[in-house]
């Protein structure tokens, strides 16, 4: 009941997750990010323990594919689980379990895979491996154009109801983490009306964090 993508960008080094479901709150389960290390989407009857023990296996200096298949080795459920993973040196890995529900698929290439289950048709996940290529700029506007992709050649069988985009940069936190919890209307598209939003604004909420004093105003209330 779940479509995502994990990415990197070659020229920036940042890596990001975009996902999308008709489950609610989606992101909070199933998105991770780690700034230098990679990026994971564990989905499809979620295990939240996976994303962080992968991020924590290519940390030690596994790469996404060591790492994949000892997450994998060591945890329980597998056939119920998809996880896909992207490390910083852009190498990908995808374990998707024989339980996966419904039409599930997965695509990888070079700093980008995608997967998901319940989907419309066995299309959608190189859809999104295919907009994520071929969209250029910021790797918030790759992932939403990647999203908008797997959205058009029929995403999931169903409406989806919530979507959410995490991006690690340098810092150790993430720049932006953005969600969409429930919404009638299309998440995806709310998730791309709140990037806009905040894209002009991220630099200057790192600086906030690292050094105040040379933070940009942004003529908020009291904001002198």
């Amino acid at each position: 009941m779940t479509f995502s993508l994990v990415a990197r960008c070659a020229e920036t080094g940042m890596l990001g997750v975009a996902i999308s479901s008709s489950s609610p709150a989606v992101a909070a389960r199933c998105s991770y990010t780690r700034a230098g290390v990679g990026a994971v989407a564990s989905q499809n009857v979620t295990d939240p323990t996976l994303g962080p023990l992968t991020l924590d296996l290519m940390e030690r200096g596994m790469s996404a594919e060591e790492a994949i298949a000892q997450m994998s080795a060591q945890s329980r459920f597998m056939e119920y689980r998809q996880v896909l993973a992207v490390d910083a040196q852009g190498r990908t890995a995808i374990h998707s379990g024989p339980n996966s529900l419904g039409i599930w698929t997965q695509a990888e290439a070079e700093n980008v895979a995608s997967g998901g289950n319940l989907l419309a048709n066995d299309t959608v996940s190189q859809a999104i491996v295919d907009g994520y290529l071929s969209a250029a700029g910021h790797i918030g506007d790759r992932l939403i154009a990647a999203m908008r992709a797997g959205l058009a050649a029929g995403g999931e069988a169903g409406p989806v109801h919530s979507a959410g985009m995490q991006i690690a940069g340098k810092v150790s936190w993430p720049v932006a983490d953005l969600r969409c919890d429930w919404t009638e209307d299309c998440p995806i598209a709310a998730i791309a009306a709140a990037w806009e939003v905040y894209k002009p604004q991220l630099d200057a909420y790192i600086q906030r964090a690292l050094d105040p004093r040379e933070a940009p105003s942004y003529g908020v209330p009291g904001d002198d």
